[in-house]
């Protein structure tokens, strides 16, 4: 049995997590959330993880029951991510392992992400749509690799929901991306938006500069110039989000179901902080039925990043045989998923 500590830090979130032989031990976790309008910067973010991640670690090892010799292996978010926030925890992380002499293992954040999922739900080869703020990805196993099939050319679909929640001063608690489903829940006027899929990638940017002028028209110069007769028409708040989600995720579908035919998979599994969206759940829900196939979602707990993701992934990584030289702990905010050799899967 290995026992793991994860640490993840890579956006707005600081998580510690510790897991057993598949078995959650404890999963704690604090968000910095900014005032409604504005962003979170990395030297700000990083501030709050290193303010929180030490009361974290001692009430994760407090809720687990363990003590810290319990431990075999220490896992941290080696990245893809912001390089502050990321190096709160790699520091951490380097400074525990050296501390209490327990080995190290940096973690790909989207493979975290990938084999919480699997774990959760018990799928077993499933197609995985990665939706988070910083990442967009269609992905399939094959021949030990977690190999990409389509991802955004542009901006992430949770870049995409977290700036437009900022255009229309949305609050940011709990987060912009669940304020925008709760008020999309109020309308069902669909306004047609431009909808970019290229082959197997997807395209946001376009989109949100498009609906940004429905929001404020007149804040923005327009390339095209009205004629003075045309009518300038009203969209409330929640038409524009009801109609931003049914656009993005319909792109999501269409791209996710065009690779279940290419893999001849009947299982789709939604990971990353925009899988907790339940529009999403549902369009692709109905999407998988009508294949014959099945989908596979967690909940907030485990779709949103947490240390319990990297303590799981770095212990799998960890019980295969997977070491980390000390001199490698570093952090790259640049860290594909199809650069990880996935040692621990033999199918």
């Amino acid at each position: 049995m290995v026992c793991a500590l994860g640490i993840e830090g890579s956006a707005n979130k600081i998580g510690i997590g510790i897991i057993r032989d598949g078995k959650v031990l404890a999963n704690v976790r604090r968000t910095y959330i900014t005032p409604p309008g504005e962003g979170f910067l990395p030297k700000e973010t990083a501030k709050h993880h290193r303010e929180a991640i030490l009361g974290l670690v001692k009430s994760c090892l407090k809720e687990a029951q363990l003590k810290h010799s319990d431990l075999d292996v220490i896992c941290y978010t080696k990245g893809p991510g912001m390089a502050p926030p990321l190096l709160v925890g790699a520091i951490v992380a380097r400074t525990l392992s050296l501390l209490w002499e327990i080995p190290l293992l940096g973690v790909n954040h989207c493979i975290g992400h990938i084999e919480m999922g699997r774990l959760i739900t018990g799928a077993q080869n499933p197609i995985v749509l990665y939706v988070s703020g910083g990442n967009t990805q269609v992905i399939a196993y094959s021949n030990k690799r977690y190999r990409i099939f389509g991802e955004t050319i542009d901006i992430a679909v949770g870049n995409c929901l977290d700036r437009f929640a900022r255009i229309i001063k949305l609050s940011n608690d709990p987060s912009p991306g669940y304020n925008i489903e709760q008020l999309a829940k109020s309308s069902n006027r669909y306004i047609k938006l431009p909808y970019v899929v290229k082959g197997m990638d997807v395209s946001f940017s376009g989109i949100l500069s498009y609906i940004e002028d429905l929001a404020e028209p007149g804040k923005r110069q327009n390339k095209r110039k009205k004629p003075q007769d045309e009518e300038v028409t009203n969209y409330s708040q929640a038409d524009l989000c009801y109609s931003l989600q049914e656009t993005i995720f319909a792109m999501l579908v269409e791209i996710t179901e065009r690779a279940m035919a290419h893999c001849g998979s009947n299982e789709v599994l939604i990971v990353g902080g925009v899988g907790c969206n339940e529009r999403l759940q549902e369009m692709m829900r109905i999407m998988c039925e009508e294949r014959g196939g099945k989908l596979f979602a967690t909940d907030e707990r485990y779709c949103i990043d947490n240390g319990l993701m990297i303590a799981h992934a770095g212990a799998e990584m960890f019980r295969s045989g997977t070491r980390m030289a000390f001199d490698e702990a570093f952090v790259t905010q640049r860290f594909r998923t199809d650069e990880v050799l996935v040692s621990w899967r033999d199918d």
